[in-house]
Order: structure tokens, then C-alpha cells, then sequence
């Protein structure tokens, strides 16, 4: 038995499909954890899905930020945009099926392997979060997100976008707790010691605001006792660190789609089949 983690896929089915060959996975025998983002701006989102959902319980994948984006889109909140590719999933007969699956992934797991503790995210932890923190925040969100009250995980996603409040508190209540939440691990690159997130910047350090690095590089993280592994930065590449394990290798941008196995750290990459796009 082997576990691999994968970076975002964003519909690059093609892809997927010969990671999967070359890593020779079986999901009568091995476990697959992908690091969010399975849908957009690639061109095939509802074979993405459809491929994980038939894996069953061998396939695990956290919500990133345009796996959201989907779900707001397909409730009526979100408008999709002129470089989303999103329809074959909002169009399609089994569209319901594709959604609820989406809709009951979890935000954050946590699981050992061997003689390490793994935290899948799909961005990243404030330094204030341990992994404890992380997980029961969450579920906090789960809670919400995964309720059969139809009313209620409409509510909560009409009220989800906005860059506000920008630094964690645990005072804050209601929808804006829940944002901070699923702001914190789905859009996380930058941000201060006390937390503070920056949402402005992609990829580049050079004109970062006083303060702000990456939320991994902080000597006070919280989750250094654990592995986190995350997607979502593609201009920082696969960045394999002591305690991180980043995964977005830019398969979308005409990189390539990247597993890891966990026992061993070895890499195994699917080149993309196409250039999308110019840049993320």
C-alpha cells in the first residue's frame, strides 16, 4: 500500500489519468489525497470529478478556492468569468451528483503515515494555527457547508467571498468567522506574524507590505510539528521543505500535474498537455 498526495489538477483530466498510470495507483491497494482546486480553467472539470468520485474511499481531496468558486457558481451567486471553464460540469445531466460530491469534500484532514503527521490543506495555516486549531476550525465549516438544510449552505455561500476580516480572531462569530476561516486555508500565501492575510499578492516578494512572508518561512508557525500539504501557489513551483510539501507545479500554466508518495518522497510528474494560459 502507498499513499500519494497531488497537487491542483484544475480539470487537467488528461493528466490525472497518466499520473495515475505512471504511479500505477489501485484503489483496492493504495490512498490518493489531493490538495483542492480539482476544477477550472482547465478543460475537462466534470471528468475530474467523475474520475475521483468512481475511486471511492481511496480518493481524498480538500475544497481550494475555484473548487468554491464552483460551488457559488452552480447555487446562482457567482457569475462565471471570461476565462473559467465551467460548464461542462454546470451543464451536465449528472451535474447534482458532481456538486453534492464537491459540496461534502472536507476543508481540512489530518492523518499519519508511517511515523508522520500530515495536515492537507489546500493553501495554507496561519502562524497562531496549530494543527489542532486548523481541524477544528473546519470543522466549523463543514458543519455549515455539508448541513441537508438547504437554506442554510445557501446562506453561508451567498455570504463566503470578501477579503475581510483580514486577521483571525477568536471573537469573530457568524458568517464573518466562517470567511476567516475558509479564507485562511483556501487563499493563504502571505501574511504577518499576528496573522494578518494579504490577498493582493500571487506570487512575487518584492513590493510585499513590511511584515509579510510567506506563511510557512515564520519561525513561530505552529504547525512546524506536522507535514502540511498544500497546493494553490503555482509561481512558487513544487517546493518539497522539511515540513511543507508544496504541490502546484503549474500544470495548468503548461507545467506539470505532480504526485508525491509519501513513504519515500519520491516525485512522479505528468508533463501538460497544453498551454492554457500566459500566467496565473
Amino acid at each position: 500500500m502507498s499513499s500519494y498526495v497531488i497537487g491542483d489538477i484544475q480539470g487537467c483530466h488528461s493528466e490525472l489519468c497518466r499520473l495515475l498510470d505512471m504511479i500505477g495507483f489501485s484503489p483496492k491497494r493504495d490512498r490518493l489525497w489531493c490538495a483542492g482546486d480539482l476544477v477550472n480553467r482547465g478543460p475537462a472539470s466534470a471528468h475530474v470529478l467523475r474520475e475521483l468520485m468512481a475511486l471511492g474511499d481511496s480518493a481524498q481531496s480538500v475544497l481550494g478556492n475555484h473548487d468554491f468558486h464552483l460551488l457559488l457558481a452552480a447555487a446562482g451567486f457567482q457569475e462565471t468569468k471570461s476565462d473559467d471553464r465551467l460548464d461542462d460540469v454546470l451543464l451536465a445531466k449528472d451535474r447534482d451528483a458532481m456538486i453534492d460530491w464537491l459540496r461534502r469534500r472536507p476543508l481540512a484532514v489530518r492523518f499519519n503515515e508511517g511515523f508522520d503527521d500530515y495536515l492537507l490543506v489546500h493553501a495554507g495555516v496561519i502562524p497562531e494555527w496549530n494543527a489542532d486549531d486548523v481541524m477544528q476550525r473546519a470543522r466549523e465549516v463543514e458543519t455549515v457547508l455539508h448541513s441537508d438544510d438547504r437554506d442554510t449552505v445557501l446562506h453561508f455561500l451567498q455570504h463566503l467571498y470578501g477579503n475581510t476580516p483580514a486577521r483571525w480572531n477568536e471573537h469573530l462569530r457568524g458568517q464573518e468567522r466562517l470567511r476567516a476561516i475558509v479564507n485562511n486555508c483556501t487563499r493563504l500565501r502571505f501574511c504577518a506574524e499576528d496573522g494578518t492575510m494579504n490577498f493582493s499578492e500571487k506570487g512575487s516578494r518584492d513590493e510585499l507590505p513590511p511584515g509579510m512572508r510567506p506563511w510557512f518561512e515564520f519561525e513561530s508557525r505552529r504547525t512546524r510539528n506536522v507535514t502540511v500539504l498544500c497546493g494553490h501557489w503555482s509561481m512558487l513551483g513544487l517546493s518539497l521543505m522539511p515540513r511543507v510539501l508544496a504541490l502546484d507545479s503549474g500544470c495548468l500554466w503548461g507545467g506539470t500535474l505532480t504526485a508525491v508518495r509519501l513513504e519515500d518522497r519520491r516525485v512522479f510528474q505528468a508533463p501538460s498537455e497544453q498551454k492554457l494560459f500566459q500566467s496565473s
